[in-house]
């Protein structure tokens, strides 16, 4: 049947390859091709693209046929539209982010209290203005007490005007806050008044510098530190001993103390501003070192108490001694009697002095020693000049050790007549009005006693012992 009797299908139109971007591929060229019904002679096609001609056709050669490869139009627009998704987010990640919140503390604003308040401003910034701020105000609670009073008021920012209103933590005073704050090359100024009860401060404060959280709270925590096992004594006092407690825990506390043989720190248990501030209150205590291991033993348990341990206290590395123990143990324990006399024959031969009493302090553990000699600096009227010593001794380490650290204190110096008849009163200019005392040598006294212990000093440099 010729191709122009052959039926055709009602409602189809043969599609025209050129219309839709192909070209008819000659005979010769193509592939035999399935008959498959009323368009078997449709011929196999490629994209309609120019022949190449001139130098294109001498140098490719003449265009041949080949079957459509090109990608059909929705994979094209398919893989635009998935790349769009990672653009969009690569915009999105190059924008901007919000400025973040900083804190920042002031420390240093005056005239609160006549001067003697302990003050912190804590700012919250974003982009360099204040969004808000806490005003905290530490002060004596009375002439002679002793004791601190605090309020905290929370701020209302209006343009330079820092407003608020609270009552102080203790005597529940009123309490009212009016400050301008303004910024200058120099630092943060304020002005303005402070109110608490009846008394009113007014403010007058400039060039004020913040300082970061980090370094705010790191100065909070040096204030107390207690140092639960140190290494060794280089760290800490082995006399002093330290816990840590709520406030309402300290007088419960302090009462279970009664009838040991402790020392209590009076201004311990006194709160500062920090420890009010913190919610917990350090009490410090001196006990003989000997026994200091046993008694944080014991503290642990003891109800109240959230941490133990040593702290800084008499011990002083420039005058600290290392010494060998065996020679001055009996039994397992320190030899203080043989001690005592060592160190008094040594001071006393060091600086022509007599050594005339040594005293063990049984809750401390300190030793006492007194030597007298004659007033070289004031010859002829016979003042006998007494020089007092305080020693202490302990294991290297709070486990013990088979070394020992002796620490001597500078001494202090009293001139007496101690003549007979009638007696010359002497006192010390520094106690009457205020002028320089009489400057008196120790001599040599630490490093004799350093020779005749065959001892190792401190090297501050390096810290180390040498």
């Amino acid at each position: 049947m010729s191709p122009s009797l052959r039926p055709r299908r009602r409602g189809l139109k043969k599609p025209s390859p050129i219309a839709c971007g192909f070209e008819i591929v000659p005979s010769r060229f193509r592939r035999p091709v399935p008959r498959h019904g009323p368009y078997d002679e449709i011929q196999s096609v490629r994209p309609a693209t120019p022949s190449p001609t001139g130098a294109a056709q001498w140098l490719f050669g003449p265009r041949l046929p080949m079957r459509a490869t090109g990608l059909p139009a929705f994979l094209i627009l398919a893989t635009a539209l998935g790349a769009t998704p990672s653009y969009a987010q690569t915009r999105k990640d190059t924008k901007a982010a919000p400025p973040a919140d900083e804190v920042r503390y002031i420390t240093s604003i005056g005239g609160i209290m006549d001067d003697q308040a302990d003050t912190v401003l804590k700012e919250t910034r974003t982009a360099g203005n204040v969004t808000t701020a806490v005003l905290d105000v530490c002060y004596p609670a009375g002439a002679a007490s002793g004791r601190k009073d605090r309020f905290v008021a929370n701020l209302t920012i209006d343009g330079q005007k820092l407003t608020g209103a609270t009552e102080s933590i203790g005597a529940k005073q009123p309490v009212t806050v009016a400050l301008t704050r303004k910024v200058s090359a120099n630092g943060v100024s304020f002005e303005g008044k402070v109110t608490v009860g009846g008394s009113v401060s007014t403010i007058s404060s400039a060039d004020n510098t913040d300082i970061s959280e980090k370094e705010y709270k790191a100065g909070q925590e040096a204030d107390d530190e207690i140092i639960v096992a140190p290494a060794d004594y280089t760290t800490a006092s082995p006399e002093a001993v330290a816990v840590r407690l709520k406030p309402e825990s300290v007088v419960d506390f302090v009462n279970s103390l009664r009838g040991q043989n402790v020392e209590v720190s009076l201004s311990s248990l006194l709160p500062s501003c920090t420890e009010l501030r913190k919610g917990e209150q350090v009490v410090r205590m001196n006990v003989d070192p000997e026994r200091a291991a046993e008694f944080v033993a014991k503290l642990k348990s003891t109800p109240g108490v959230l941490a133990t341990g040593w702290t800084n206290g008499k011990l002083d590395m420039e005058r600290t001694l290392r010494i060998a123990a065996g020679d001055f143990r009996e039994g397992g324990r320190i030899a203080k009697d043989k001690l005592a006399a060592t160190l008094s024959t040594t001071i006393a031969k060091a600086l022509g002095a007599t050594a005339t009493s040594a005293h063990w302090n049984g809750d401390s553990g300190e030793l006492r020693l007194v030597v007298r000699r004659p007033n070289a600096a004031l010859q002829g009227l016979a003042l006998t000049e007494t020089l007092e010593f305080s020693a202490m001794v302990a294991a290297e380490k709070p486990a013990g050790g088979d070394r020992l650290v002796l620490w001597l204190s500078y001494p202090s110096i009293s001139n007496a007549d101690e003549s007979s008849g009638a007696k010359l009163k002497v006192v010390d200019a520094s106690d009457s009005n205020g002028e320089d005392s009489l400057a008196t040598d120790e001599g040599d006294a630490l490093t004799a006693v350093a020779r005749a212990l065959k001892a190792q000093r401190w090297d501050s440099e390096n810290a180390t012992w040498k």
